[in-house]
């Protein structure tokens, strides 16, 4: 039977969620406010038996209400008191008021033998706040809490690290996800709390750190508040599609400056976590040496130049001039990141503050510690990372600024622009085997993309750049050049093995003319496969690599001299082929991730298969068609979902059907496409375009078609080509995140290159057509 109680109508926020100004904190601060007030009104009114307490804990308790948060509360009594009707009288209204409400019911010892075996209610009672009822009990509550987390530091700060790994594990990098977990991600608000909960045990942040903290954290709640306003309750994923709503709602120009924010906060908070538990680590380390040795850790190492190393931790001595030395910032980075060291924090406050600008050019020692920096594969990452963090990387190369926390946002890339050209730097150290130039091949690979950081074509953008900053280092012209032309060219190799047919020696040569140099041809194949694997996991396949290797030992065979005719060559169709052409019976055949159809050659044989292949799930990589007395030869190469194996004796079945004309297959990819619709992964799909090039084939014109990736999107642009009558004679087949360019060789009906400019735009009619229609 329920008691007495305020009515939920007396309770409501939409003043404030109204209220555009309240943001961030200030709006939490105002709905705790007015959470309080109503919980107050709500206790009294139930008549409290003496010795209770109501208590706000968790997010409630640090005044963090967001517009979905749970209320979490404690309701304390004392010792033999009797609350269990009381309790009811309380958790009603608010339930009624439509409050989601965590509670807990006890006497401070029963909360706190709770939180001594329980993590969550221990860090909950960190931020224990009175609300309603006696003080010295909210107060007890308090004091016992921290008191008892204080007492069990070591074994808390031991599950507190071994949370933290796993939640970061479960929701990814907040700073590089597309649609981050503004809470619970790493460098996400929890993190900060989690720090707040260590520093109770083991104090290490700087005043710098602690600063740089709460700025990150207000950037990420008022993100946080604005979400939950929008999508009406608790939501902590920021969703792609929600994405412009809310930078509108505060204030930026576009989605990409919101998710910039975002992830330049996350990277903050990340950065200052990583520091804070890496000195917790150690500091936990040194004092149980103490213990068990009874004396401090080994002394210090001197590395030369007054840089010391401390065991991980490389710092400068107290003597060392740093406002006489330029050079000394990458000097120090280079000695940390070939020992795997991490900088110290103090130490890099110094610097930022103390050491002069760089010399223009820079000195030849600058320049050797910036290549011997970008030479030490993966620690180069944190060791840039701490650089950055502190201002001294922009300082050293000032184009860098609008790259940092750049997002891309599409699922293809997985990285900001800033940490993608680091990773791909990581990656290019690997390679270095591969070119004459490994110095060269480290700065290109820091530097191809830096034109995404500014408006127009980021290839254009950042040659000019490149030069800029290249010369600026003092590197030699024919240098300069050099890193100049691996910007232009980042994109050509796996452009044209992904796009192209590389048995066409028109594709071979056009590549050599367009690079004339061996030596660059192997940076930019040792940059392509850095790139492509700093890019993502589905940016560099087996495929991929065999293309690109295939491309690069062709165009190398011409530079050094080699005839193009000369070249071995794959013949299609095979001998093997040509028998079941000639053989005059109908195949429709799978063999590991080939699949082979010979038939009557008749308009729409190709898009059918491609129709079924899709029924199935199947991506068509790469394609090839012939047709000669009658027959049509076409041969598919295909990856199945998840890696697993294709059912090839349905989809023979399937083909058969619908090459006999027993196979509704739009209707059907139309309901497929309606069941498995696909969550956007980009921000800004792209648009359709089809582009023309009568240059690279004498065999044949080569049409580029670069649309959304969707079910069924190569039926639809080969279904155009059988409108048109036109003959297929190779499909090179590319999905990039959330987008396809596909290129075909086609000829007309009287098998030549098509050159008419009105049939080539009734051809881009017709596809542009056929890849927005709606099966």
């Amino acid at each position: 039977m329920r008691t007495r109680h305020v009515t939920a109508a007396t309770f409501s926020a939409d003043d404030l969620l109204a209220d555009r100004t309240l943001r961030g904190s200030v709006f939490c601060r105002a709905l705790t406010e007015r959470t309080d007030a109503f919980l107050v009104d709500v206790f009294d009114a139930g008549s409290p038996p003496d010795k209770t307490a109501l208590v706000a804990v968790g997010g409630y308790g640090r005044r963090e209400l967001c517009p979905g948060s749970d209320i979490d509360v404690v309701l304390l009594s004392g010792p033999n008191v009797d609350v269990s009707d009381f309790a009811q009288s309380l958790w009603y209204p608010l339930w009624d008021a439509g409050f989601k409400l965590g509670h807990q019911v006890g006497t401070v010892e029963q909360i706190l033998d709770v939180a001594d075996g329980d993590l969550d209610t221990a860090t909950s009672l960190l931020a224990a706040r009175y609300v309603a009822g006696n003080t010295g009990l909210a107060t007890e509550l308090a004091d016992g809490g921290r008191d008892q987390w204080m007492g069990s530091a070591e074994a808390n700060l031991e599950a507190l690290t071994t949370r933290v790994a796993e939640r970061h594990g479960q929701h990814g990098e907040v700073a590089f996800h597309l649609e981050p977990e503004l809470k619970e991600g790493r460098g996400g608000l929890r993190d900060v709390h989690s720090l707040a909960w260590s520093e109770a045990t083991e104090p290490v942040l700087h005043t710098s750190e602690a600063a740089g903290l709460s700025h990150a954290f207000e950037v990420l709640l008022t993100v946080r508040v604005e979400l939950h306003r929008v999508t009406g309750g608790r939501s902590d994923r920021l969703l792609l599609e929600l994405q412009d709503e809310v930078a509108e709602r505060l204030g930026h120009g576009d989605a990409d400056q919101l998710m910039a924010d975002v992830a330049a906060a996350a990277a903050a908070i990340r950065w200052v976590g990583d520091g804070a538990y890496r000195r917790i680590r150690r500091a936990l380390r040194d004092r149980r040496w103490r213990w068990s040795t009874g004396r401090s850790r080994p002394d210090v190492v001197e590395l030369g130049d007054g840089i010391m190393l401390d065991d991980d931790r490389l710092f400068l001595a107290e003597d060392v001039p740093v406002g006489d030395d330029p050079v000394l910032p990458l000097r120090v980075a280079a000695a940390a990141a070939a020992r795997g060291a991490y900088m110290d924090r103090l130490m890099l406050q110094h610097l930022a503050s103390g050491s002069p600008p760089m010399p223009d050019p820079w000195p030849d020692e600058a320049r050797e510690h910036l290549e011997a920096l970008m030479s030490t594969g993966p620690d180069l990452v944190q060791v840039v990372e701490d650089l950055d963090q502190a201002g001294l990387f922009v300082r050293l190369i000032p184009e860098w600024g609008p790259c940092r926390h750049r997002p891309q946002r599409n699922a293809y890339h997985r990285f900001t622009v800033d940490r993608h050209l680091l990773e791909a730097t990581a990656e290019a150290r690997r390679l270095r085997h591969m070119v004459d130039r490994p110095d060269l091949l480290v700065v290109g690979a820091l530097l191809h993309d830096i034109g995404k950081g500014y408006p127009g074509d980021h290839t254009e953008v950042g040659m000019g750049l490149v030069r800029t900053i290249a010369t600026r280092m003092g590197y030699p012209e024919p240098d300069v050049e050099m890193l100049v032309a691996m910007v232009e060219h980042h994109l050509l190799l796996p452009d044209v093995a992904t796009r192209r047919d590389l048995e066409d020696s028109g594709t071979i040569l056009a590549v050599a003319q367009s690079l004339k140099s061996q030596s660059l041809l192997r940076l930019l194949a040792a940059l392509t496969e850095a790139d492509s694997i700093a890019t993502g996991s589905s940016a560099w396949s087996r495929w991929k690599a065999d293309l690109v290797g295939d491309l690069v030992a062709r165009v190398d065979y011409v530079l050094a001299g080699g005839d193009v005719s000369e070249l071995v060559v794959g013949l299609f169709p095979s001998p093997e082929q040509r028998v079941l052409l000639e053989g005059g019976e109908d195949v429709a055949s799978g063999d590991g991730s080939t699949f082979t159809v010979v038939t009557t050659d008749r308009p729409g044989v190709f898009s059918k298969v491609a129709g079924v292949l899709a029924l199935h799930g199947l991506d068509v990589l790469d394609a090839s068609a012939h047709s000669e007395g009658g027959r049509a030869l076409s041969v598919f190469r295909v990856t199945g979902v998840f890696g697993q194996a294709p059912d090839w004796a349905a989809v023979a079945d399937q083909v058969e059907r619908a090459l006999a004309g027993r196979l509704a297959i739009a209707a059907r990819l139309g309901e497929r496409s309606r069941i498995y619709r696909q969550a956007p992964t980009s921000a800004r799909p792209a648009s359709p375009r089809v582009s023309v090039d009568n240059e690279t084939s004498d065999v044949a014109t080569v049409l580029e078609v670069s649309c959304p990736d969707g079910v069924g999107v190569l039926y639809r642009i080969t279904r155009a080509f059988a409108e048109l009558d036109l003959d297929l004679v190779r499909a090179r087949v590319q999905t990039i995140g959330s987008d396809v360019v596909d290129a075909f060789y086609l000829r007309d009906a009287s098998g030549s290159r098509i050159t008419d400019p009105d049939h080539l735009a009734e051809i881009e009619l017709s596809v542009l057509r056929w890849v927005t229609v709606d099966l």
